[in-house]
């Protein structure tokens, strides 16, 4: 076998994360032909097909699992070489690409990123905003480095990453002084026909909230479903309806939202996940992330 030809592994990389030779070769600029004659040459070498046809596309036979998984891990490492070296070289800071997911309280997501901020290397935070599934897919594209969200990766398939959970947080109910002055007499009950706005059924949040809600025997006045915490928690600031929100923010809700606490909503907690790739040398600030303490009260 001759040795490995690693322009062959990267066309072989991006087919297998894009799916298909087609997608692949409109993100690398090249034709079709040109990838299916890489990808045959790097069969060649190793002696194993790395994929199999699979209706109109491709799925990656147990040999372009194998090969997927050292692939990954080579262009992760060659993209940390290169950020490593132009940062030592040139003093830029350490940047850690985080996707936060809609339905991530956006003051939760910034509280768990301090402990980032605060380490003794200049790091640049550059943030983007989406769905969970788009936002797994930015990952395993490598376009990110770490994804903040309600719920862990699913269990099998290609994707290799690790999800660490940074903590749960119980939820209660917030709203402006008048609604809280007007339901908080005899909590929770008082909330039969209470507006309020929820998140979407999308969110991990939301099934949790119908069960205590049905549990309770209420039924409140849904006024509003939002898949994005922040547009949630704006229309919850123009004191139309009560919102949920973590406990453990109350005073920057106060501050930020004018909103107070009507009550626990009993058994209802955020869970916070940070997802990275699976990789042998880690992002630092993944690190500093992932091994310290929330900064903010569990419960």
């Amino acid at each position: 076998m001759s040795n490995l030809n690693y322009k062959h592994l990267h066309y072989f990389w991006v087919v297998a994360h894009e799916g298909s030779m087609t997608r692949a070769a409109e993100r690398l600029g090249v034709a079709v032909q040109t990838i299916s004659g890489q990808l045959s040459l790097l069969e060649r070498n190793l002696g194993k097909a790395l994929f199999v046809s699979q209706g109109r596309g491709l799925a990656l036979s147990d040999a372009g699992r194998t090969a997927l998984t050292y692939a990954d891990q080579i262009f992760q490492l060659g993209e940390a070489l290169r950020e490593t070296v132009q940062n030592s070289d040139s003093g830029h800071a350490l940047r850690l690409r985080t996707g936060i997911s809609d339905g991530i309280p956006k003051l939760l997501a910034y509280r768990l990123l301090a402990s980032v901020l605060a380490m003794p290397e200049d790091v640049r935070l550059i943030c983007s905003e989406g769905g969970f599934e788009p936002l797994l897919g930015e990952l395993a594209l490598h376009h990110l480095d770490l994804v903040l969200t309600d719920r862990p990766a699913p269990v099998g398939g290609n994707l290799k990453v690790f999800s660490t959970n940074l903590g749960e947080f119980a939820a209660g109910l917030f709203g402006s002084t008048a609604l809280v002055e007007r339901y908080g007499p005899g909590y929770p009950e008082s909330l039969n026909g209470a507006p309020l706005f929820l998140p979407t059924r999308q969110n991990a949040l939301r099934g949790q909230i119908d069960r205590w809600i049905e549990t309770i025997g209420i039924q409140p006045r849904i006024i509003g479903e939002f898949q994005d915490s922040a547009l949630l928690t704006t229309f919850g600031r123009a004191g139309l309806g009560l919102f949920p929100a973590p406990l453990a923010l109350i005073d920057q809700i106060a501050e930020q939202l004018a909103a107070r606490p009507l009550g626990e909503m009993a058994g209802v907690s955020e869970q916070i996940y940070a997802i990275s790739n699976e990789r042998r040398i880690r992002h630092p600030a993944i690190e500093v992330l992932c091994s310290s303490s929330p900064t903010l009260p569990n419960k």
